[in-house]
């Protein structure tokens, strides 16, 4: 807690403070870090497999492969955030499920899901980008910046 919140603290609550501070347990970093890296690399161990299999069974190219293994994580992300499983895996693994594709996808669905009873339009529509509109906002404008630059080189005579 802040200096300036333990000066509006009364000298019994600052006492309390101090006391359940020192009693609260440790979170255990190794652990923690150990945990991530492991769901974070099976999620995308499982992503790899996806794309493999759209590769030898439906004749996919690597290049093409990767937009139908997307889709098939961030359904399955959705699905599982609708089902509360998704939440479970997050509060065990931490910051392992913030893969940008299932996290996205997590994010988006999680936000509909709370605000469901508020309506479509009003409830699900205008909530469920408030995390995520960010990032769609910052990925749309940097990839126009991107172009830019590309278009720019190219009209130069460069690459």
């Amino acid at each position: 807690m802040s200096s300036k919140k333990n000066k509006k603290l009364t000298p019994t609550q600052q006492k309390y403070q101090a006391f359940a501070k020192a009693r609260e347990p440790k979170p255990s970093v190794l652990k923690n870090c150990f945990k991530a890296f492991l769901v974070g690399g099976l999620i995308c161990t499982f992503g790899q497999v996806l794309q493999m299999l759209y590769i030898k069974y439906f004749n996919f190219t690597e290049d093409t492969a990767g937009d139908p293994t997307v889709a098939t994580l961030i359904i399955i992300t959705v699905l599982l955030t609708g089902f509360g499983v998704y939440d479970h895996i997050a509060q065990w693994a931490g910051a392992g499920t913030i893969i940008p594709v299932t996290g996205f996808a997590n994010t988006v669905a999680s936000a509909s899901i709370e605000h469901r009873s508020e309506g479509f339009v009003l409830g699900v529509g205008s909530n469920m980008f408030k995390l995520a509109g960010s990032v769609i906002a910052y990925g749309v404008f940097s990839a126009f910046v991107v172009t830019l630059i590309k278009v720019t080189i190219q009209a130069l005579g460069g690459i």
